[in-house]
């Protein structure tokens, strides 16, 4: 996602929910059509002052998503069209967890 009037509408109207060390926000705009989901992935500067702590935690937070988007494509009329993905831990943490926790949370803003 690029758009920052999309990112402002997903943070402004947005709902959200911690699964930690991932937060989810997201929301289905009225006048959008229906189709593929937008993600957003953000790994906070103040916790990983390197960018390649942060570039690698991104990198595994999208492997994760690609390999699990079918969960969102299973039911298109209620999967949300704006997908915030936040790292919110503050250690680094290991793929299978990471994929884990976004599992539970892509099947957690269905069931919303």
């Amino acid at each position: 996602m690029c758009s920052k009037r999309l990112i402002a509408l997903l943070f402004s109207k947005g709902s959200s929910f911690n699964l930690y060390p991932l937060r989810f926000v997201y929301h289905t705009p009225p006048d959008m059509p229906p189709g593929q989901t937008q993600v957003l992935i953000s790994v906070s500067k103040r916790y990983f002052k390197r960018a390649t702590d942060r570039n690698r935690l991104k990198r595994q937070i999208r492997e994760a998503f690609r390999l699990n988007k079918q969960v969102l494509y299973q039911n298109p009329g209620q999967s949300p069209r704006l997908l915030g993905i936040l790292y919110i831990g503050k250690e680094k943490k290991s793929f299978d967890s990471i994929q884990k926790k976004l599992i539970s949370g892509l099947e957690r803003c269905l069931s919303k």
